[in-house]
């Protein structure tokens, strides 16, 4: 039996089950399980030291993406860059830490056909926030725009901004400048609807957020990009590292999360 789980807090109605154990079934992997266990973050250390060597890897989200760093026995140089590790792979006994989320979220842009936006502004300062820095990073944008609620409680966004030589204006909620060629928010499902009026005014707007959808901050929208897609692409990564695949079942993963969402009505 190998093994892999989503960890974090709430993780009760995550897709990624439904997408990792497709992708299993289609690579023919027998034997292998995919689980969601609900772990907070003061939780995580214990968790991880009482893994068998059954054990293939973690995907991790809120609020473990920066706390499993010092778990960790190396971290990839694109993790280390934005700060937040969503991917652990064990291997030889080792922990390795990745990011998958900016890839994630360089696909879900490009199947929008955006990949060249002039102009972009981020809603949230966290780890998902550090992750679309570092997208809008590899698809050549060296500036942006990070709205949050507090900027001084932004420091360690900022600090990734200036690992990745991204240059970053840091507004706040109550007055910021939605038009731009790409408007992403990475806040909590429900946070930004009342931004939905300004978001009209952005070329494309994509939501992190994948269930319920569509949000209210899309509608409206000239361009839409939402979660779903972000997390198809991620987990597809996430698989490929775990299972040692060099290529994972991306449509078939895609038929298995939308019938699923439809299943559940959104």
């Amino acid at each position: 039996m190998r093994r892999a789980a989503v960890l974090g807090l709430p993780v009760r109605h995550s897709l990624s089950p439904v997408l990792h154990r497709t992708a299993y079934t289609a690579l023919g992997l027998t034997g292998w399980r995919y689980d969601a266990i609900e772990c907070p973050a003061d939780g995580l250390a214990g968790f991880v030291a009482g893994l068998g060597p059954e054990w293939a890897g973690l995907s991790l989200t809120m609020p473990l993406k920066r706390v499993v760093f010092p778990l960790l026995d190396s971290v990839s140089d694109l993790a280390v860059q934005v700060g937040a590790a969503n991917t652990v792979v064990f291997r030889d006994g080792l922990r390795h830490g990745a990011n998958t989320d900016v890839y994630g979220i360089v696909q879900a842009l490009a199947e929008a056909g955006v990949s060249r936006p002039r102009s972009a502004t981020i809603l949230g300062g966290g780890a998902t926030a550090a992750s679309a820095l570092g997208a809008l990073r590899e698809i050549g944008l060296d500036e942006a725009a990070l709205v949050v609620r507090d900027p001084a409680r932004a420091g360690e966004t900022l600090e990734v901004a200036d690992r990745l030589g991204v240059r970053v204006r840091t507004q706040t909620f109550d007055k910021f400048d939605a038009e731009v060629d790409l408007l992403i928010s990475t806040l909590p499902s429900g946070a930004a609807d009342g931004f939905a009026g300004l978001a009209k005014r952005a070329g494309a707007v994509f939501d992190v957020v994948y269930s319920p959808w569509p949000t209210v901050l899309v509608s409206g929208a000239r361009t839409v990009i939402g979660g779903f897609s972000m997390l198809l692409h991620q987990a597809a990564r996430q698989v490929e590292l775990m299972t040692g695949s060099t290529i994972a079942p991306v449509e078939e993963m895609r038929r298995a999360g939308e019938a699923e969402l439809a299943a559940r009505g959104e």
